[in-house]
Order: structure tokens, then sequence, then C-alpha cells
């Protein structure tokens, strides 16, 4: 009868045990939570629980009211709002101040908070600084006189266990496509000095507990394994970069995949934002051959002709070729004028693209001119138009001073 309650009176531990590390995930995890049983899919619902629990933070002892709630996410739909708050009521990471019926008033649970700080670290580098962290904390546990062999082989035991999954996932990077592996990146950064921690503590383990030496010799192999996979794909990703070295620069074939798959709009708004100089008009490939067999062929120099005795006087005064340019400019100003104080440079370059770059250079030589009472005024946007001509525009105007 005695041991038949000792089983009971132990399952049933069991069962509480379970149920509080449960509690702890589900609260945890709350925030990330669609509903009981499945994970968010848009990022806005984690920002709904977000910026509930920094209200709550805010709110300190008293807590918040529904309606304080829904006014704190008033940005967000009211049926989004509600189901992220029953997930959230359902989870544990918002509970009410007194458990009693009509509650009004609830506070949020610190383990949600914390959870939500993890997952942002997570996100950040991968779990690089977590690992940083854990061996740091194993490190002084083992330093802790009250730390028991079984504790210290639970620590080694998760340890090993997580650099053997970081090590499959870094093999499993490298054999894939190197844009994968660009992308996670962050987990290769600091290895070295990881594996000067992981090293660290497994020898101080050992030299304490030497009775542990099969469960260290398993840390010692994962952190191998590890240390392994991390050169090869860090190597991998060094040899993509180049000798530039640049990790940012992408590869040829991601560039020609996209311009095959792109549409106008999207190469269209590649450049938008950047401000250039107008392109060369295109010139067709038989115009240029027949410009360079007709272009001059190089002779060897000749010697210069003697000077003559007399005096060079220079040009002819009678030639007027500043006043003919400046009619000319004012000529081509009032004609784009046309009576008007202001034209828009668009409207002017409403043409093909070489009359266009012409009329553009005599409009930019009459703004310079300083006896011409005109002048270009530029923007600072630019407006991208793929269907027009040309495709990128910067807002001016062409102005009577």
């Amino acid at each position: 009868m005695s041991t038949a309650s000792e089983n009971a009176a132990a399952s049933l531990d069991d069962v509480l045990v379970g149920e509080a590390v449960l509690g702890v995930y589900r609260q945890m995890f709350a925030a990330l939570a669609r509903d009981s049983g499945a994970v968010v899919d848009d990022p806005e619902l984690v920002d709904v629980a977000e910026t509930l629990l920094a209200a709550f933070a805010d709110a300190g002892e008293d807590g918040l009211s529904r309606e304080q709630m829904r006014y704190v996410c008033r940005r967000y739909p009211s049926e989004v709002f509600e189901n992220r708050l029953r997930v959230l009521k359902g989870l544990g990471a918002v509970r009410e101040v007194f458990p009693k019926p009509n509650q009004l008033r609830y506070r949020a649970s610190f383990t949600s908070v914390v959870g939500l700080m993890f997952v942002r670290r997570m996100m950040l580098d991968g779990g690089q600084s977590e690992m940083h962290r854990l061996l740091a904390l194993e490190q002084l546990n083992v330093a802790d006189p009250r730390m028991t062999p079984e504790q210290a082989r639970d620590g080694a035991d998760g340890l090993a266990r997580a650099f053997r999954l970081w090590s499959v996932e870094l093999v499993t990077l490298t054999n894939g496509t190197i844009e994968e592996l660009r992308e996670q990146a962050p987990k290769l950064w600091g290895t070295e000095e990881i594996l000067l921690r992981a090293e660290r503590l497994h020898g101080a383990i050992l030299r304490r507990w030497p009775q542990l030496d099969r469960t260290c010799t398993d840390l010692r192999a994962a952190i191998y394994a590890y240390g392994d996979a991390s050169r090869r794909a860090a190597a991998r990703l060094t040899d993509s970069a180049g000798t530039t070295r640049n990790l940012t620069l992408l590869p040829p074939e991601t560039w020609r995949t996209f311009a095959r798959t792109a549409g106008r709009e999207e190469l269209a708004a590649v450049l938008d934002g950047f401000v250039f100089d107008a392109a060369a008009p295109w010139h067709e490939p038989s115009a240029v051959v027949t410009a360079v067999e007709d272009g001059p062929r190089a002779t060897p120099p000749r010697p210069a002709p003697p000077r003559p005795s007399v005096p060079d006087t220079g040009l002819s005064s009678e030639t007027g070729s500043d006043a003919t340019v400046m009619e000319r400019l004012r000529a081509m100003a009032e004609e784009v004028l046309r009576g008007r104080d202001r034209v828009a440079v668009q409207d002017v370059l409403a043409q093909d693209w070489v009359t266009a770059r012409r009329t553009l250079a005599d409009l930019s030589s009459a703004h310079l001119h300083p006896e011409l009472p005109y002048r270009l005024v530029w923007s600072d946007g630019m407006d991208v138009r793929p269907d027009g001509a040309p495709t990128w525009v910067t807002p001016g105007w062409f102005e009577r001073t």
C-alpha cells in the first residue's frame, strides 16, 4: 500500500514539474504564438504583443484595463487586437491583477518580456551572443563549490548537443548555395573565441570531476566538429568574396537572374534616388565601325613650317562670335518660353533623346551666360518613369530672371 502511494505521489510530482516547465515555455513564446498551437506568420502580430508589453512596463503595479490596452493598440485593427489579447491571456503572458470575478485590470508576465528580448537577440546574430552567455554562465557554475557532478554532466551534455547541431547546420550551409551562406554569415563571427571558451570549460569540468571523462570526451568531440565546420564555411565564404574580400557584393549569378526575371518597374526602381549624368545616345555598331575606318590614321610627325617674320595680329574683330552665340541662345530661350516667365524642363525635353540632349545643353549655356537673364532651377528629387523617355527625370524649371 505504501509503495503504491509513493508511486502515485512521484507521478503527481512529475506532472506538476512538467506543467511548470510548460507554463514557462508558454509565457516565453506567447508573443510569437498565433494561437495556442501555432507560431505567428505575420510580423504585425508580434508588434502588437511588443506594444502591449511596453505599455504594461510603463503602467507600473496598477496594470492596465482593457480600454487602456485597446487605446495603446489603437493603430491596429480591432479583430487583430482581440485575437492577440486572447492568445496572450490564454498562454499566461497577460493575467488578472487579482483572481476574482469581473476583474477589470491586468498585468503582464516578466517571463514574456524576457522571452521577447531573447528572440530579438537571436535575430541579430543567429545565437552567437547566447552561446557566449551560456559558456560564461557554465564557467561560473563550475567554479561554484555548491555545484554537483550531476549538474555538471547535464550542462556538458547540453553544450555538446548544441555544438553538434551547430556543426550540422554549418556543414549544410557549406554544401548549399552561396546566397544562403552569405545570409547566415553572422553565425561564423567570433568562432575562435567560442572555441577558446568551450575548451576552457571542458578542462575545468575534467579537472574538478575526473569521473566525467566520458561526458567530457563527447563535449570535446562536439567542440572540434564545430571548429572544423566553421572553418570550412568561412573558407568558402572568403573564396566567394574574391580578391575584394567584400562579403556584401552579390555574385554575378544573382544579378543575371534579377535582370532576366525583373519587370520594367523593378528595373527602373533600382536607380531610384540616384543622381547621375545623362547617358550618351545609342550608336549603331555599323556607325561605330564606319567612324573608326574614316578616322585619321597615325602618320609620322612632320617638321613644323617656318614662322612668319611679321607679328600675329590674332582674330579679326569683325567676327563677332560671342555676340552671335549670345543672340542664338537668347532666341532659343525665348522660343522655349514662348512669352511665359517659367516653363518645366521635363515638358521641354518631351521629344527624341538626341534633340532633347541638345536642348538641355543650350538651356544650360543660357543659364551660365552672365549677360543673359535666364536660369535653371532643379529640385532635389528624381522621378522614375518606366514608360517615358528619358526614364529618370529630375524636376526642374527654366525661367526668366
